[in-house]
């Protein structure tokens, strides 16, 4: 089973959504079956999970939220359901749980939003991937047309580690296909549905060069 795991200590990053998108990218690429694992205490993914009406992808949760040792556990769920990706969500911080994901993993993702705060917050981020020497990968979210910004934090972020060639686009259906549980794409975005497919195959397609396991 291949392991992602969404980090990143800057809230608002896109983690939730992120990890949503590309759970129901890579069922519909074949790399299914996909679970999902929400560590966040907000349960944003959970409640994403529990209001839709699809049976893909799984979730694996628990109330231990805090116990380190629950990530392993979740993991062995997905597992023993014939998982062959996991995606996990973490919480806004580097804590103990945190650093559980990011060790279990074989890709961290980082999303980042163009813009200064976010920006200087990676560094911890990218501070606690190193400590396991975990491949890491930066995804530019939130993107606007013709921001000078978005390619000035390219090039920041790029110095710290490899940035995703695919962006995300600043789109309110991302945040609107939430409230049913359903994805941007399924609720007839196609320009979301562009980006996800090909950030999926990006994704899928690093994870096979590090591990010599097709996504």
């Amino acid at each position: 089973m291949l392991i992602i795991t969404l980090s990143s200590r800057k809230g608002g990053s896109g983690k939730t959504t992120c990890a949503s998108h590309l759970a129901v990218a890579a069922e519909d690429s074949g790399a299914g079956p996909v679970g999902l694992i929400d560590l966040d205490p907000m349960q944003g993914l959970a409640a994403w999970f529990a209001a839709r009406q699809a049976e893909t992808p799984l979730l694996a949760n628990s109330p231990a939220l805090e116990d380190p040792a629950t990530v392993s556990e979740l993991l062995e769920v997905l597992r023993t359901a014939g998982c062959r990706v996991a995606i996990i969500d973490t919480p806004p911080s580097i804590g103990p749980v945190v650093q559980a994901a990011v060790r279990a993993s074989d890709l961290v993702l980082v999303p980042v939003q163009p813009s200064p705060d976010d920006l200087r917050a990676v560094g911890r981020t990218v501070e606690a991937v190193r400590a396991y020497r975990k491949p890491l990968v930066f995804i530019i979210n939130r993107v606007k047309p013709r921001s000078r910004l978005t390619g000035e934090a390219a090039i920041v972020l790029s110095q710290s580690g490899t940035v995703a060639s695919v962006q995300i686009g600043d789109r309110v259906d991302y945040a609107a296909a939430k409230t049913n549980g359903l994805t941007a794409p399924e609720i007839g975005c196609t320009q979301a549905e562009q980006e996800m497919r090909e950030l999926w195959g990006y994704v899928a397609k690093r994870l096979e060069e590090i591990t010599n396991v097709p996504a």
